[in-house]
């Protein structure tokens, strides 16, 4: 489970992958890894999940069921590429405004060249900054997401308090992020792909394993369903649930501000 931990002379550590660094140093080493990704996001994302990737995004906009509404208003977090909130776009038809924020600016720069593509660029701005410090007033969106990023924040705890922050009153929080798998067999079966094939085929598409070692790893490191679930009401949030996808491989995670 990733938490926070007091070093011996005092200072503050937080796990990078299986390595423990320093707090101040996770966001660092997480940026470093998706600036050498961010051309090939959706490959490695097609690689870590086998491509039920593009289900479980499907199922969570679904379950989202955005507004069809001009006034309707989404903070997608850590979403760079622009995936969770093209979906919402879409699904709004096209009457939604999206905010893509993510920390990284070279996944915002192929997020922007894809909207552009897509003619989506009138529903959506995309925003680099920091999730645990968003530069948006109180009360703003009706929806906040985030998918495959939570886990790469180094203080999960302060994200999903300026989520609360800067939702509005009966706004919804969606996280979708890979989790312990609950089903016997699966289970193992996932474990080898995960440690001895996803990072052999990320050399192969990237010419470099660390990235996927490291990704892999903080998927290992994350809290289960039922940890992270307490972090989310802990956060303020009501009506905390989650649903497991694939045989909890991943996991939505729903709450409100209430």
């Amino acid at each position: 489970m990733t938490e926070q931990r007091t070093s011996a002379d005092g200072g503050m550590e937080t796990s990078y992958g299986f390595r423990e660094v320093r707090e101040g140093e996770k966001q660092a080493l997480v940026n470093d890894v998706f600036h050498k990704v961010a051309k090939r996001y959706d490959i490695m994302n097609d690689v870590m999940s086998a491509g039920l990737h593009r289900a479980w995004k499907d199922a969570m906009i679904a379950s989202l069921n955005p507004r069809k509404d001009a006034a309707y208003r989404s903070l997608d977090v850590a979403g760079g590429t622009g995936d969770i909130a093209f979906r919402i776009v879409e699904a709004s038809d096209r009457l939604a405004h999206s905010t893509v924020l993510d920390i990284n600016g070279s996944m915002l720069g192929v997020g922007a060249d894809r909207a552009a593509k897509k003619g989506l660029s009138a529903n959506l701005d995309f925003v680099e900054a920091n999730a645990e410090e968003l530069p948006f007033e109180a009360g703003t969106f009706d929806a906040y997401t985030i998918a495959f990023g939570i886990r790469n924040v180094p203080r999960i705890d302060v994200a999903l308090s300026e989520a609360y922050r800067v939702l509005k009153r009966g706004g919804r929080l969606l996280v979708l992020e890979f989790s312990e798998v609950e089903m016997p067999l699966l289970d193992k079966v996932y474990d080898a792909w995960s440690f001895k094939a996803i990072p052999q085929f990320g050399k192969m598409i990237t010419g470099d394993a660390e990235p996927y070692q490291y990704l892999v790893e903080s998927i290992r490191k994350f809290p289960n369903q039922e940890d992270f679930a307490a972090i989310i009401r802990n956060a303020g949030f009501s009506r905390v649930t989650y649903t497991n996808y694939t045989g909890g491989i991943a996991a939505l995670h729903s709450g409100w501000k209430l």
